[in-house]
């Protein structure tokens, strides 16, 4: 068993690397850029949203109120007409990705911690790097990549968005994986 503060090199350098490899699959490779499209006729349909003034948050159109009311004629009407849509409303103002940015790093600080908690107390000091690599790597991918299926699942996403954050987290496991295998206590 390895205790987690002998593990605290891997855990911020494993942030660090997915930090890093992060921002080179978002702003450098292209295959992220069709995850969104335009909605037709975009400023008719914002000013249409704007003098509605929806404050930020999550929001489904058409939305019911109970169970019983989902299966009314006039809500079963309603989503037959459409559009149904699951909508996150943010915040107003030009793009500022700081908070995000720091958000997404602690989160990699997180997973690096339950990586090495669970390789931790599967492994010994001096472990075999492919050990090391199988537990830290798993644990890293299922972090990072597992739950984004729920959203193809019950918000319909589409799901070749959500294959390719599969892939990326897949991506992030493995560099999870061989930075706690290089940095492993012998």
């Amino acid at each position: 068993m390895v205790s987690l503060m002998s593990l605290w090199l891997p855990i911020l350098l494993s942030a660090v690397f997915v930090f890093l490899v992060s921002s080179v699959i978002h702003m450098v490779l292209p295959y992220h850029r069709s995850d969104f499209g335009k909605v037709p006729d975009e400023d008719q349909v914002m000013d249409a949203l704007r003098k509605v003034g929806i404050p930020p948050g999550d929001y489904v159109i058409p939305c019911p109120g109970s169970s019983k009311e989902m299966k009314s004629p006039e809500f079963i009407d309603k989503a037959t007409k459409g559009p149904v849509a699951f909508i996150t409303v943010m915040r107003s103002g030009p793009p500022a990705m700081g908070g995000q940015l720091v958000m997404w790093f602690l989160f990699c600080v997180v997973v690096g911690i339950l990586s090495a908690y669970i390789a931790g107390r599967a492994l010994g000091s001096g472990a075999h790097y492919l050990d090391v690599f199988r537990f830290a790597g798993c644990t890293a991918f299922v972090g990072h990549a597992m739950a984004l299926l729920q959203n193809s699942i019950w918000y319909k996403r589409a799901w070749s968005s959500t294959l390719k954050s599969v892939f990326d987290g897949l991506i992030y496991g493995l560099v999870t994986a061989g930075t706690f295998g290089w940095l492993w206590p012998s």
